[in-house]
């Protein structure tokens, strides 16, 4: 009798446990879905296909409000340099720029700054 009260305790706590994983479940995509509605700034960083000293990065705008961004360069051996600002509207596609030294042993990376 006790072994079966001990059974039945235990599959009626993994009952609970499983109820509570699916409510928990359902309710992250709630959360993302609304975090979703307010957007994001998606950037993109490369280096030009024809000159390895430019870097480009490129945005697009997916909030509800305007943004200015604008390339940040990292050169081999010459200073790293910053393109020029751009603002976008929402909804709205932009690149910014910026070319090394010509010194400079090419572009390391490209990131971007986000006002």
């Amino acid at each position: 009798m006790n072994r079966r009260k001990s059974i039945l305790t235990a599959g009626l706590a993994t009952t609970v446990s499983v109820l509570a994983l699916t409510v928990g479940a359902v309710a992250v995509p709630a959360q993302a879905a609304s975090a979703g509605a307010l957007g994001t700034v998606d950037c993109d960083g490369w280096v030009h296909n024809n000159n390895p000293d430019h870097g480009i990065a490129g945005c697009q705008n997916n909030t509800d409000h305007t943004v200015t961004f604008r390339a940040e360069v990292v050169c081999g051996w010459a200073p790293d340099v910053s393109g020029q600002w751009v603002t976008l509207s929402p909804g709205q596609y932009g690149e910014s720029s910026g070319v090394c030294a010509i010194y400079s042993t090419g572009v390391g990376g490209v990131g971007w700054t986000i006002q």
